[in-house]
């Protein structure tokens, strides 16, 4: 066996390091700033629904417009003109919201879905294209490659969100422009040194210098890439028409995936629906983990005793646990797989859910030990996060990978769009999640509420006998919470009887 990892791994991992930075800083901030300076003036409840919504929008987006960025690296730009087209458009995003208008806002985060597109399903396609078929370092690369994610969010959120609280959010977003230029000179060093080799340099189908209309495909490319920016901007403010986009893409994804059904062999094909299952339960998972930068944010600012650190802050728990525990992991993964123990990827993914389940209970759990206010230990958001991010280290990693193992190879970053819109759609999931926290909650004995009262101690009965503000919050928040849990490990019951068929359908990918 091989032994380490190809140089150019650890370029796209210092370059998606400084992505990410950029990215989280500017999600650890976007709710907060939306309910305490854009929308401060509708009230608590309006913002709060403005501010999820907005957060749900731009979420959907995001990992939509992967599906569009895949296609066209594959078909027209190569992996590395779309990875730096989309790094530069983040930047311009993100140093509009740091003007501090409305407009210049929603521009920006119109930008930052694009460049996003662009480049968050070739970056990770590169790093795919390091390893050959088999290779057993492919998911230890992986879960390396994540820890550099996790480091870009564990820095953002404390660095970003100290800025926002004391010179305000639209210096946190500027600091985070700042990141994405840094990102992108990283993997231009890469480029230059010629680290990368041939990986990414072409379009599989070497279209991309065709011409129609005079200009090349990967001009037009660009171009409609720039144009597409004010759509996705109008669709972020009127966030519901958010899932038409949503329902549209997953339409030419069924099209497009149906007509290559008739060009692969029956193999492949059953590769593919494989990977439409377990995208099924990725999606499960993260409508669920993505209450974070949401609803978990909120209650981490109003009903968290909070110890040197602010809400925003709360946000690099998870991103601390993933670099202290992704060596490890990586370690793990390879020492079963010597051993010859490693268990496969469909029972990874329910092990995980049932990991993220038992966190949320936790969240939920901390009611009991609330004080007088509603103020519930920083413990349990500390414990809560420790095992939604070890669910997170069953899927996550795992999941890219595997994506590139069952892929055919021309259509690999198409399939890893198609993986990011089933995040896509647990981001649209989440905000419709999310929005009942915004709720007043009314007794209605039924299953759901029996157990939150059992888990929490908490019912509308028992607050308005407290008479105390902040147990209506903490009861909206915790309710969510205790029902996720419920679902969450329903959920990793069924992923464990459907894995012998997965498995059956990966054929003899781990």
């Amino acid at each position: 066996m091989k032994q380490g990892h190809p140089k150019a791994l650890y370029y796209l991992f210092f370059a998606e390091l400084w992505e990410r930075f950029s990215y989280y800083g500017m999600r650890a901030l976007l709710v907060l700033y939306v309910v305490k300076e854009l929308y401060v003036s509708m009230g608590e409840n309006a913002a709060d629904v403005r501010g999820i919504e907005i957060y749900a929008a731009f979420g959907a987006l995001v990992y939509a417009t992967p599906v569009i960025g895949g296609m066209i690296a594959d078909r027209f730009l190569g992996y590395r003109k779309a990875i730096v087209t989309g790094g530069i458009m983040m930047a311009i995003g993100l140093f509009m919201m740091a003007l501090g208008t409305e407009i210049f806002f929603y521009f920006g985060l119109g930008f930052l879905v694009t460049g996003n597109g662009l480049f968050k399903p070739n970056i990770s396609s590169m790093v795919g294209g390091l390893y050959q078929q088999g290779d057993p370092r492919r998911d230890a690369g992986f879960t390396i490659f994540y820890m550099g994610i996790n480091l870009g969010a564990f820095i953002s959120p404390l660095v970003c969100g100290y800025v926002a609280e004391v010179y305000g959010h639209i210096y946190g977003f500027g600091l985070a422009g700042v990141g994405m230029v840094l990102g992108l000179l990283v993997f231009q060093a890469g480029i230059k040194n010629g680290t990368f080799g041939i990986n990414g340099a072409k379009p599989v189908t070497g279209l991309g210098e065709k011409k129609s209309f005079g200009f090349s495909n990967s001009f037009w490319s660009v171009l409609l890439s720039f144009l597409s920016v004010p759509i996705l901007t109008f669709l972020i403010y009127k966030s519901h028409f958010a899932g038409y986009l949503l329902y549209a893409i997953l339409a030419l994804v069924v099209f497009i995936v149906g007509k290559s059904f008739i060009e692969i062999s029956r193999v492949e094909r059953e590769k593919i629906i494989a990977i439409f299952i377990l995208a099924f339960f990725s999606t499960v998972f993260w409508a669920f983990f993505e209450q974070a930068g949401s609803t978990i944010t909120l209650f981490a600012d109003r009903n968290v005793d909070l110890i040197f650190m602010n809400a925003q802050q709360t946000n690099s728990i998870n991103p601390l646990f993933i670099i202290l525990l992704a060596i490890p992991f990586s370690m793990l993964w390879t020492w079963l797989a010597n051993m010859k123990l490693n268990p496969f990827t469909p029972y990874k993914f329910a092990f995980g859910i049932a990991q993220l389940g038992l966190g949320f209970l936790v969240f939920a759990v901390g009611a009991r030990f609330a004080s007088e206010t509603g103020m519930v230990p920083l413990s349990f958001l500390v414990i809560g996060y420790f095992l939604i991010t070890t669910g997170e280290l069953f899927i996550s990693p795992i999941g890219l990978s595997v994506v590139t193992r069952l892929s055919p190879a021309k259509v690999v970053s198409f399939m890893m769009g198609v993986w990011f819109l089933s995040m896509s759609f647990a981001q649209y999931i989440a905000g419709i999640i999310a929005k009942f926290t915004t709720k007043d909650m009314e007794a209605s004995g039924g299953f759901l509420d029996k157990i939150t009262q059992a888990v929490t101690g908490l019912s509308p009965e028992i607050i308005a006998e407290k008479g105390v503000t902040g147990f209506n919050s903490l009861l909206s928040y915790t309710n969510v919470f205790t029902t996720i849990s419920v679902i969450a490990i329903a959920t990793a019951i069924l992923a464990l009887i459907a894995a012998p068929l997965i498995r059956k359908l990966m054929h003899g990918e781990h």
